[in-house]
């Protein structure tokens, strides 16, 4: 692993349980740090260099993982490692070009795999934009299931509700109650308190259902105005004009709006200053059913978001580079703050699952996680029913659902697993390598 930042730090928490995990930081500072807070052996050193990189130990490596903040750091490390290893490696990048690039030339800067930073943030906004009320979405079993996370207000009408009150949708599963202090599997007597987070996973037609009648007030936003046509507010556009909305685009830059303005033809582009309140108000920014905020700092992108959401805004979603103010922008009035490096983490640790693992989301930054997982002869699933195999799997394990054949089978006491069967399952993160083992 290379680079000790929020994204390196929270992949090597995630491995630390179950891989041996050397992690190389040019500052040593957050070497110690990393040294002391996981069980993870931390380098001070230039992840570029080769001479760094054998002393890590690349020519042993499985994986090589470069995940600073610099995009030319991140290529230059994985094409130096493929000098001197066959690690699988995987680069992190901001900017869009490089993806391009190595998506028409397989291989290229010698990296296996490239994860975009702006375009995945871009792709989690939009998904939260077609789903009313949600905080996180996540697609399963090729858009057949799918995970969304939802907070419940004080006037939802399942505040107080037990999950069996609640459950009145026969494709959709509970699989967690998160609360400040701990992520609960449910049960049907557990009740689900004002203020609590629900995961749910089921088909998207009954996630929908489910999220319609938790906020049914609230519409699957088809006005959207994005604030900020930086690169992930452009690709948030671009994204949107390609599910056939029209979004409106504010910027303050007049050279950047006449960009984007060619570059998003879908798209309304208007270059003006986003925290003056007079011009949201004129220009209607108050009756849209979201706003996007994503400026260059993350005080004034906290301003607008909350200037949008005292003029009436229904939904605002903030982009947040700084994941210590996640929860700070949620707790003051933002809806949902999304915070790209995250993001890019959750996309990266599906690949440290090795093999086992089909597709995977982190919760509540790194909580649980629901996971995707196809089922061989060898799991202890295989050929029983769900009940009876219960004993076997670890505490805080939920099956929300399984694909069988191209179809979603609502999982019950008596379900029979078959092998070849693809199950989405919900897990605490203490227990994520032990369900992995198992299944």
């Amino acid at each position: 692993m290379i680079g000790a930042g929020e994204v390196g730090s929270s992949i090597a928490s995630s491995l630390a349980g179950a891989h041996e995990v050397v992690v190389v930081d040019v500052d040593g500072e957050r070497v110690e740090s990393l040294t002391y807070s996981h069980d993870v052996l931390a380098i001070e050193g230039d992840g570029t260099s080769l001479s760094t990189l054998e002393e890590a130990g690349v020519a042993e490596a499985d994986m090589v993982i470069a995940s600073t903040d610099d995009d030319e750091t991140n290529l230059v490390t994985c094409a130096t490692a493929k000098t001197a290893s066959e690690a699988f490696t995987i680069a992190r990048v901001r900017n869009t070009n490089f993806l391009r690039t190595w998506r028409r030339s397989e291989g290229a800067f010698g990296v296996d795999f490239m994860v975009c930073t702006n375009l995945l943030a871009a792709e989690a906004i939009v998904r939260i934009a077609g789903l009313p009320a949600a905080r996180d979405v996540d697609p399963f079993a090729e858009g057949r299931v799918q995970m969304a996370e939802f907070e419940v207000r004080p006037d939802s009408p399942i505040a107080g509700q037990t999950v069996q009150e609640a459950d009145r949708w026969e494709a959709l599963t509970f699989a967690a109650v998160i609360d400040e202090d701990e992520v609960t599997v449910p049960r049907g007597g557990t009740v689900i308190e004002s203020g609590s987070k629900v995961v749910v996973i089921g088909t998207p037609e009954c996630v929908r259902e489910f999220a319609q009648a938790l906020a049914p007030d609230e519409k699957r936003a088809s006005d959207v105005v994005v604030v900020g046509g930086g690169a992930i507010g452009f690709e948030t556009a671009r994204l949107l004009g390609e599910r056939g909305l029209e979004p409106r685009v504010i910027d303050a830059d007049e050279t950047r709006a006449r960009e984007l303005a060619e570059a998003l033809p879908k798209a309304v582009v208007m270059c003006h200053d986003p925290t003056d309140a007079e011009f949201l108000v004129r220009e209607h920014v108050a009756e849209s059913d979201l706003a996007v905020v994503s400026l260059e700092s993350d005080e004034l992108t906290l301003l607008v978001a909350l200037l949008a959401k005292q003029i009436g805004t229904g939904r605002t979603v903030a982009v947040v580079e700084n994941g210590a103010y996640v929860k700070l922008f949620e707790a003051v009035g933002v809806d949902v703050a999304v915070n790209p490096r995250e993001v890019v983490a959750e996309e990266i640790t599906r690949f440290t699952h090795g093999q086992q693992a089909e597709n995977v989301a982190v919760i509540e930054a790194d909580r649980a996680e629901v996971i995707e997982i196809e089922v061989d002869d060898e799991s202890v699933l295989t050929g029983r029913a769900i009940r009876d195999a219960a004993g076997d799997l670890p505490e805080g394990v939920v099956i929300g659902a399984i694909t069988r054949n191209g179809e979603v089978i609502t999982p019950r006491g008596g379900t029979v697993i078959q092998p070849g069967d693809h199950i989405v399952v919900f897990a605490d993160a203490a227990v994520v390598d032990a369900v992995l083992d198992v299944l």
